[in-house]
């Protein structure tokens, strides 16, 4: 029986990595290099490190990694203006909260930057627990935080599903014995997930209820 729902923040919520990836595509195009969408989706979920060791060994320029940084996040902060949910995440969290589950959130990034939308969203009140890259020594795709997250919300493994985009939020949700559905954002969309309970376009897909009727059991 499902027990608890935990969220990923970035690209789940709102669609944070879309606008990552424009504004760190256009800030290397300055650089002249080519930034594909394939090659960005892999960090989506982790750390930087992934995508920093490319652009160092692929720039073209004497530039570093602080200057690229400094200008990818002047653009992002610029594109993404006004932050919106998801299709289908309010209905989900006034679902859970309706249903009686236990609610938290699990994300790589740091707890500042979460909170900072959650609170702009006005839906930060709807999380029991909220774990992020400031309270483990190694984010996603290793498990620490979804192991973090279901001991605070006091729930079993097996007991709670993973709301994931990413392959490496996939991967933290079942190495913590997690059940994992996946709603991929344009980022992610082409990444080769397996081992998910259930995939969906968007949380507008389908209601709440049929995802806890479909891992009824599982």
């Amino acid at each position: 029986m499902i027990k608890a729902v935990i969220f990923d923040f970035d690209g789940l919520i709102i669609d944070t990595e879309t606008v990552w990836y424009e504004a760190y595509k256009d800030a290397l195009l300055q650089h002249e290099m080519n930034l594909t969408i394939e090659q960005f989706a892999l960090v989506i979920g982790t750390d930087d490190t992934v995508l920093d060791t490319y652009i160092l060994s692929n720039i073209k320029e004497s530039s570093t990694i602080s200057e690229i940084k400094k200008l990818a996040t002047k653009l992002f902060h610029e594109k993404i203006g006004q932050p919106i949910l998801r299709d289908g995440v309010k209905d989900y969290l006034l679902a859970a909260k309706e249903a009686g589950l236990k609610i938290g959130l699990a994300s790589s990034s740091k707890r500042n930057w979460v909170e900072k939308f959650l609170t702009q969203l006005h839906i930060i009140h709807y999380f029991e627990v909220i774990k992020t890259s400031d309270d483990v020594t190694s984010v996603k795709p290793n498990p620490e935080l979804y192991i973090q997250a279901i001991k605070a919300l006091g729930v079993r493994p097996d007991e709670a599903v993973a709301f994931e985009d990413s392959l490496n939020g996939l991967k933290a949700a079942r190495a913590a014995g997690l059940k994992c559905v996946i709603f991929p954002n344009p980022v992610t969309t082409n990444l080769a997930f397996e081992d998910h309970s259930l995939r969906l376009s968007s949380m507008a897909e389908r209601p709440l209820e049929f995802i806890l009727k479909e891992l009824s059991g599982t």
